[in-house]
């Protein structure tokens, strides 16, 4: 089956769907089957961090895919990694908020206020909010599409956030490695919609 046919395949979605969920999967069983080591909440919190941005990452790489590889039903599956980027997102903060403030909202916020790398990382999530809540065809109709693809532009505003609130928490460690290569990655998805920007006029919404 040739790949265009495979990616508008019935089955395409609900397999998608499936290997999205695997990592949150892997993680309820590591909390039932104790294989999280000796500091579960730790795991629990970097690990959804972890696929919060490799989602991200994922879904900007759609559009470069699509245009490089010349599969127009790429574009379909957007919509839903976006969508798993905010539900990833969404369990990074709720682990924060539990593990580390027992929910004790008031001392959340005095937290999130006091701590840049916690404010710039919150900040990312509240940008990503309105993006998830308008990735669906009444929310493009009701906005218009001008409105609707200037808002989702703030996908790139959000990588900027995510790169910098990992760098900031692993400042303390003096570990980059593994930011330099999101940083690499996020680099190139962004720099070819510049270029190809810059060359001509992209038509379609970035994100998701």
């Amino acid at each position: 089956m040739k790949p265009a046919k495979a990616l508008l395949h019935p089955a395409a979605k609900p397999v998608l769907f499936a290997l999205c969920l695997l990592p949150f999967a892997w993680l309820v069983f590591g909390i039932f089957a104790d294989k999280l080591g000796a500091n579960p909440a730790e795991y629990l919190e970097r690990s959804t961090g972890d696929w919060t941005l490799r989602f991200l990452c994922i879904t900007l790489a759609v559009t470069p895919l699509r245009v490089m590889a010349n599969l127009p039903p790429l574009a379909r599956f957007r919509r839903m990694l976006g969508l798993f980027t905010y539900f990833y997102v969404v369990l990074h903060f709720l682990c924060y908020a539990w593990f580390d403030m027992g929910f004790d909202w008031a001392e959340t916020a005095k937290d999130i206020a006091k701590r840049p790398f916690i404010l710039v990382g919150f900040a990312a999530f509240l940008l990503l909010t309105p993006l998830a809540a308008t990735s669906f065809n009444r929310a493009v109709k009701a906005l218009g599409a001008k409105r609707w693809q200037a808002l989702h532009k703030l996908v790139y505003v959000i990588a900027g956030l995510g790169i910098l609130h990992f760098f900031w928490m692993r400042a303390g460690k003096n570990n980059f490695a593994e930011v330099f290569v999101y940083a690499a990655i996020l680099g190139v998805l962004l720099g070819w919609r510049l270029v190809r920007r810059l060359r001509t006029p992209v038509k379609g919404p970035a994100f998701p």
